[in-house]
């Protein structure tokens, strides 16, 4: 490194130049370059170079506009929309995913790693204990674990690099090129390396480092993520499969990952962690279950952010409810969709579809209050969506869409909206509420809804002067309860699978024993999921690995799945009538802003590899149907 660096930044001008200076100029240390020997010299180095491989871990979703855009990408699924600024209105416009869509080669990533776990031992020796050097290599191997996560779940099959690649520049890099492994192999590789380091590990109680339980959560999701393949990619038409198995896990091996899946979740189970029951009110201790950052012992591993240490983001200010911004510019950007809303079942058990019409379809329910249609709704509905009506930050989240005039004459209602928020109608009372829900204004809910969890309560957090530190959470106890009951479910042991999903429910306000062995079924636990853990970037690869993604989002116009809906709240105009006049009705729609249904296709199981990559290294085999 040292003996490269005194050469290539100088040209040959430069070198002309300078030729009546000192003859030892050349040989001067660079200031800027921080050289190998005095990196693992140097603890705080060290810790440095570890959180920036910490802060490298790839996500779809996140709290961040880093490359792939992060929160933004919330709104290109079925669980929200694009409400804000028109730049990004082709988030609403997704005619289909693109086949290289989620697509992840990272061997510069690979490299560093594979580069720090030798030179921790290379050139750590002198100055680290055994002790130090082992927790080092453990925890860069845990990284190491969860990018081959990232990029399998994503590509199938990749090269298993684990040391360093070095070229010989003699001409010929073709030993370099390394072939696709199986599948089931990198995912082995991913259990194989979990299970060796964890031991290893330390950092106990860390939620910002890895841990020993860090490493089992990992493992639990990622042998569930291989066992869903191996079952569900022999039951899908046509079949995503390569000769080589670089696609394609067996089937005959779903239930081993799915056995390891569950010992894993078992071993974090039984470790430090609870589910977070502090608050009284449910849906509000739902939504701290997930943002609270002091007594917290749900969550197991997280991306921090620090206000302290300028380490911030500005997702509260731009997702904020509109009506509740604190600056004047953005708010509003990802708002949830109804489809998201109706999943949330009753907690009498009855199915989550919202009432708004009566039961011959003759005329509107009509609700005293725009909180009452939710009334009786799963706790976790309040604490990851804010939907008309309901409180945030002490104030209530007031949303209109405007009036409903009845028309004795024809009777009928006549629908009255208008261009502006915050308005009154003739009546001096409100037309459009502060925060909408508006057809076209950018920046307002376009569905009716929108987002608490992530969105931070405190002052000024909704400012570009403050923003906020709340935590991106990668791994809490609510997925795990999951993850258990999910793969004890697949391996026939419906009792052990009960009681996870029965624990995950009673929090959310069920009944201790609502899911019964005569009623659980798999389209329960994937329900479940879904309520959960909405958007915390489980939605997506959960229907890709259940193979459920093309069978969603179909790209039919008629599918209520492949459409965002939406769900807008109006206060009935009708003098004379006392049942109905001022009482609030709500009108279903697709969300006005919305155009093209979510398209998946068989190819978008797999994102098909660059070009150049296999330009490369012909030893790459590009994916299947592309």
């Amino acid at each position: 490194m040292k003996n490269i660096s005194k050469y290539i930044i100088f040209s040959l001008v430069l070198l002309l130049s300078f030729s009546s200076c000192k003859k030892n100029f050349l040989e001067r240390e660079p200031t800027t370059i921080v050289t190998d020997d005095q990196l693992w010299k140097d603890p705080k180095l060290i810790i440095g170079l570890l959180a920036n491989y910490y802060n490298r871990i790839p996500t779809d979703m996140g709290l961040t506009d880093q490359a792939g855009s992060q929160w933004r990408n919330m709104a290109d699924y079925d669980d929200a929309m694009w409400s804000g600024f028109s730049n990004e209105e082709g988030r609403n416009n997704i005619v289909s995913y693109d086949r290289g869509r989620w697509r992840l080669y990272d061997y510069g990533f690979v490299r560093d790693l594979n580069l720090a776990i030798e030179n921790v031992d290379k050139f750590g020796a002198a100055t680290l204990s055994e002790v130090q050097r082992t927790q080092l290599k453990a925890e860069f191997r845990f990284i190491r674990a969860y990018l081959y996560f990232e990029m399998v779940k994503r590509m199938g099959g990749v090269p298993l690099i684990t040391t360093q690649l070095i070229y010989n520049f003699e001409g010929d890099p073709t030993y370099l090129q390394q072939p696709r492994a199986k599948e089931a192999e990198v995912y082995d590789f991913i259990a194989s390396e979990l299970d060796a380091v964890k031991n290893d590990i330390a950092n106990d109680g860390s939620k910002g480092r890895a841990n020993k339980y860090t490493c089992m959560a990992l493992k639990s999701r990622a042998m569930l993520y291989a066992g869903s393949i191996a079952k569900y990619n022999a039951l899908l038409t046509p079949t995503i499969t390569t000769t080589g198995g670089e696609v394609g896990i067996p089937a005959s091996r779903a239930d081993e990952y799915f056995q390891k899946s569950l010992e894993a979740s078992k071993e974090v189970i039984a470790g430090p962690y609870a589910l977070y029951t502090s608050n009284p009110n449910l849906g509000e201790n739902f939504y701290e279950a997930v943002v609270k950052k002091t007594n917290n012992p749900e969550v197991i591993f997280v991306r921090d952010f620090l206000t302290t240490k300028a380490k911030k983001h500005g997702f509260t200010y731009d997702n904020i409810a509109r009506g509740m911004r604190e600056d004047n510019l953005s708010s509003s950007n990802i708002t949830p969709s109804l489809n998201l809303v109706e999943n949330y079942e009753y907690l009498d058990g009855s199915e989550g579809k919202l009432k708004t019409r009566n039961a011959g379809n003759t005329d509107y329910i009509y609700y005293d209050h725009t909180t009452d249609i939710f009334a009786g709704k799963d706790a976790r509905l309040y604490g990851t969506i804010i939907f008309p009506g309901a409180p945030f930050k002490g104030l209530t989240v007031d949303m209109q869409a405007g009036v409903m005039v009845w028309n004795a004459a024809t009777n009928s209602y006549q629908t009255v909206e208008g261009p502006d928020l915050g308005t009154n109608y003739t009546d001096n009372k409100p037309l459009i509420a502060a925060s909408g829900p508006h057809r076209s204004i950018q920046e307002v809910s376009n569905t009716g809804f929108y987002l608490r969890k992530y969105i931070d309560a405190n002052g000024g957090a909704s400012t570009r002067g403050i923003q906020s530190d709340v935590w991106w959470v990668w791994f809490r106890l609510g997925e795990i309860y999951l993850n258990a009951s999910e793969a004890a479910f697949e391996l026939g042991q419906t009792n052990d699978a009960l009681t996870y999903a029965n624990l995950i429910r009673q929090r959310a306000g069920f009944g201790a024993n609502s899911l019964t062995s005569a009623t659980l079924t798999i389209s329960k636990i994937r329900n479940e999921r879904r309520n959960e853990l909405a958007f915390e970037d489980h939605r997506l690869w959960d229907l890709k690995r259940w193979r459920q993604a093309d069978k969603v989002w179909t790209g039919n116009s008629d599918s209520p799945d492949a459409v965002v809906s939406a769900l807008y709240p109006y206060r009935v105009i009708r003098p004379g009538d006392a049942t109905r006049d001022g009482k609030y009705i709500f009108v279903k729609m697709t969300a006005p802003r919305f155009r093209s249904p979510r398209f998946f296709q068989i190819f978008n199981y797999y994102s098909s590899f660059d070009q150049n990559v296999i330009n490369n290294n012909p030893k790459i085999v590009q994916n299947p149907f592309n």
